[in-house]
């Protein structure tokens, strides 16, 4: 599986946070809060859902999946001027992306394992300091086997 490498425009960005590792994930508790009051967001650009981790400088260099990072629920906006009580702006800064393709129901991680372990080693391409993303689009079904989602990887020149 080969990405497609993108350029992405700084994106204005609104929702909901919080604090997990891989050990601890909370990803159900946040998507459970942020889902209902999604459509208080009156700006949005597009219908994508955007599932964002931020994770610390050194968090892949001595991988622990009990470190702890930061996920987001959020959504596009065209500005930051109405945002909904609860909820929180984020400013995904530009960039470049390895970008890729997932199809199947989210269980399975082995693409994450195929991205860092295969993919990322035989590229020219180390990751870069900023948010890695999945966008979840007009294909994503959340727990399909027939679901699709996009996977941005941040990247940098080695």
């Amino acid at each position: 599986m080969q990405p497609v490498i993108k350029y992405l425009k700084e994106k204005k960005l609104v929702g909901k946070r919080l604090k997990m590792s891989l050990t601890g994930n909370k990803t159900g508790e946040l998507w459970g809060n942020f889902m209902p009051r999604r459509r208080e967001v009156r700006n949005n650009l597009t219908n994508d859902l955007f599932s964002l981790q931020v994770f610390d400088k050194s968090y892949f260099d001595n991988f622990d999946p009990a470190t702890e990072f930061e996920k987001w629920a959020l959504v596009e906006v065209s500005d930051f001027e109405h945002v909904p009580s609860g909820f929180e702006t984020f400013t995904l800064k530009s960039g470049q992306y390895a970008v890729f393709t997932y199809k199947g129901s989210g269980k399975d991680n082995s693409i994450f394992e195929y991205i860092f372990s295969t993919w990322l080693p035989d590229s020219g391409y180390i990751t870069d300091d900023r948010p890695h993303f999945e966008i979840l689009g007009d294909h994503y079904k959340n727990g399909d086997p027939d679901s699709e989602e996009e996977i941005w990887i941040p990247i940098k020149p080695k």
